[in-house]
């Protein structure tokens, strides 16, 4: 359902306040957990459990939600993951009053594993529905910046309010915050993807086409290297070298120079996809942003310096960034309407196997041969993602390089 101009800018607005002021949630249990957990007699083991649990729980989510979206519209699941991920926050300040406090934190994070999920398969579904070919790029980039700026503005609510006022005070913020979402939400956004009666679907009813797996594994090779890899080796990296921030340890100097790549990447997934509709092809602008992944990374593998490694993380925060808007784009303009919400899901496993996968091997790999051989690997990622997408595009299209009008479904 393509909305007139005026009303798509307001639906794609109202989706990206409601991704931020979830996205709150996210970031807030970060600071607080790994030290709460030690007064609150929770284990380092299962405090680290319980902040990945929403990933785990995503991974098995995100496909059905996608299958979902196509059958039963957006606006719904939209909705419901919004007040799910609500309802997860406020499970934190329950954690704090009523034992056993893992629990209610575990149970937590898996709900906002699957509200997450709903959300991110809805807001990309619902932005390619009321957004055209030529504005796309543009549009998904504001919704993606959206979803990315929430988690770190969770980390600064959960780090500065549990400092001035108490952890219960960030945990009802953030919660109040979720709420808000959904009220957006409910009163703005509109059934965008499903009209008239709907076959039913089954849940493994997955989108395996060559678009949505080409950009799917480019999203896995980029979310390996850079949350799987950068952020899970960059503290030891600072370490071993000797590189402090402003006089901080390696922690801190680390979650500084996270904190570049992710502000550097919010900028330029917008950048990315207004770009790309500039342009008129998604294909340049995403082979440009991959390479300057791949040049962040070799900077990163041999970096001595402060200065060198913002250069590195300002490099790779703009690769991973621009490459966010015209990819999702892409994989909109490639796939019909009515399984644009399976794509989707298939995008978001794939990214999520990635990132998940990176610490697993980054890690071991460290340990036994070195940063200059690990980063190098993962400089060589971006560059195998750009032989992929340029191979699956040419596959599906005939085309090395087709414009929006041709690529459009």
């Amino acid at each position: 359902m393509k909305l007139p101009s005026m009303e798509s800018n307001r639906v794609v607005l109202a989706v990206v306040a409601s991704t931020f002021f979830v996205g709150f949630g996210g970031g807030v249990i970060f600071p607080i957990l790994p030290n709460l957990g030690e007064v609150l007699g929770i284990s380092a083991f299962m405090v680290g459990l319980i902040l990945s649990a929403n990933r785990f729980t995503r991974l098995v989510a995100n496909a059905p939600a996608g299958v979902l979206v196509d059958r039963i519209g957006t606006r719904k699941p939209f909705i419901a993951g919004l007040a799910i991920e609500g309802v997860a926050t406020t499970m934190y300040v329950v954690a704090l009053l009523v034992p056993p406090p893992e629990f209610w934190f575990m149970l937590a994070r898996v709900l906002w594993g699957l509200g997450s999920a709903l959300v991110f398969a809805t807001a990309y579904t619902i932005t390619a529905d009321v957004s055209e070919a030529d504005s796309r790029g543009t549009s998904m980039g504001i919704v993606r910046a959206g979803i990315t700026f929430g988690f770190p503005a969770g980390l600064v609510l959960g780090g500065v309010v549990s400092d001035v006022w108490s952890n219960g005070a960030a945990f009802i913020l953030a919660a109040s915050f979720a709420g808000l979402a959904s009220v957006i939400a409910y009163f703005i956004v509109p059934e965008t993807h499903v009209e008239g009666e709907q076959k039913s679907v089954k849940p493994w009813d997955l989108e395996i086409s060559i678009p949505a797996v080409t950009v799917g594994l480019v999203n896995f090779g980029l979310y390996f290297a850079y949350i799987g890899v950068l952020f899970s080796t960059l503290v030891l990296l600072l370490g071993e070298r000797s590189i402090t921030i402003f006089g901080l340890d390696a922690q801190g100097s680390s979650g500084m120079l996270m904190a570049v790549t992710v502000l550097t990447g919010a900028v330029f997934t917008l950048g990315g996809g207004i770009l790309s509709d500039s342009v008129g092809a998604r294909v340049p602008v995403l082979l440009g942003f991959l390479l300057t992944s791949f040049v962040g990374f070799l900077v990163l593998a041999f970096g001595r310096s402060f200065e060198v490694l913002v250069l590195a993380c300002i490099l790779i925060g703009a690769g991973q960034g621009g490459v966010g808007g015209p990819l999702t784009a892409l994989l909109a303009d490639l796939t019909p309407d009515e399984r644009v919400g399976r794509a989707m899901g298939t995008n978001n496993v794939l990214g999520d196997v990635g990132g998940g996968l990176g610490p697993l091997v980054s890690l071991p790999l460290v340990e036994v041969v070195n940063f200059e051989f690990v980063y190098g690997l993962s400089a060589a990622l971006p560059v195998l993602a750009g032989i992929v997408l340029v191979a699956g595009i040419y596959a599906h299209t005939g085309q090395m390089n087709p414009t929006i009008g041709e690529s459009a479904s």
